[in-house]
């Protein structure tokens, strides 16, 4: 049996924590398919829009030798509609969800389905939101 992972992220300014996770998904599938999540639903959710556009960020992600497919994912933190178009096996995140209402809401819609959810140490030290911050500050 084919183990299909998904890896659902934002992926603005590629950074090392990004790269972190997929390393990490990657010996635990036999496809790797990482879903960008689309430059709307970042807008409606974060009440901003990436700093590189969808379009991009799927042809970075795309260039890496561990991704199978990259899919643009509009759903918000609900994956459930990412599910049926895909019927992955696992769903990978950061462990800054485990144990919170939206990781709990996340965990039971993928039981439901017979998918589990495994969670990575979120990497603290580079995020997106650090780099926008940097940018903003002095660029």
């Amino acid at each position: 049996m084919t183990v299909r992972g998904y890896v659902p992220g934002v992926y603005d300014m590629f950074h090392i924590g990004h790269l972190n996770i997929l390393r990490r998904a990657r010996p635990q599938c036999d496809e790797l398919v990482v879903g960008a999540v689309t430059d709307e639903v970042v807008e409606r959710t974060k009440g901003r829009r990436p700093v590189v556009p969808l379009a991009e960020r799927m042809d970075i992600l795309a260039s890496l030798s561990i991704v199978d497919a990259v899919v643009a994912d509009d759903c918000t933190s609900d994956k459930r509609p990412m599910w049926d178009r895909l019927h992955f096996d696992v769903l990978f995140k950061g462990d800054d969800w485990k144990g919170t209402p939206k990781g709990d809401e996340l965990e039971a819609s993928m039981a439901e389905v017979g998918a589990r959810v495994v969670y990575f140490p979120y990497t603290h030290g580079t995020t997106s939101t650090l780099l926008r911050e940097f940018i903003t500050a002095y660029g």
